[in-house]
């Protein structure tokens, strides 16, 4: 049993880096799966209220009075986002849309909305974050960080192999 004691320790250490590396879904296959909320950015002013929601590329933008939350209907709104102006097109709902790949990608960006109406004028200003889409992992790294544990896992394999055939040398 001793002789097998460095063969045994590092197949139960692979095995342990194998379950450490093993993704977070697998070990969450209970958890309830719900869709995802939607990326959103909410915006006030002294008298107005935005809020977009993102869909895909396209954000649907709702503006309201913070009086009587009546949508304006009859507003000019431009919207900046990444350092970048985007007009909006005004739907029959009474809401207003926004198309443009800048919404796709991942991470947070302040949002601001210049609105006008009349002769009235207003900048609201919020934070969108967007979350890397579900085919993108989180971490960049992950590879690296993968290859390192297998480097290092490798090398302490290789010690206790060393170990051993140090042992059956000095028995014989």
């Amino acid at each position: 049993m001793l002789k097998k004691a460095p063969w045994l320790l590092s197949f139960l250490v692979l095995a342990a880096a194998a379950a450490a590396m093993a993704p977070a879904a697998a070990w969450a296959a209970d958890a309830p799966a719900g869709a995802p909320a939607l990326p959103r950015v909410e915006a006030r002013s002294a008298d107005l209220w935005a809020v977009g929601v993102v869909h895909g590329d396209k954000m649907s933008i709702h503006l309201s009075r913070l009086i009587d939350n009546a949508p304006v209907r009859d507003a000019a709104i431009t919207v900046v986002l990444r350092a970048t102006a985007h007009a909006t097109t005004a739907e029959t709902d009474g809401s207003y849309s926004l198309q443009t790949q800048d919404l796709t990608l991942p991470g947070p960006a302040v949002v601001e909305f210049q609105v006008g109406f009349g002769a009235a004028r207003e900048t609201l200003k919020g934070t969108l974050d967007i979350a890397p889409a579900a085919g993108q992992p989180d971490d960049k790294n992950s590879a690296r960080q993968l290859w390192w544990w297998v480097l290092n896992f490798a090398v302490c394999f290789g010690v206790l192999w060393l170990i051993s055939r140090r042992r059956k040398a000095a028995q014989t």
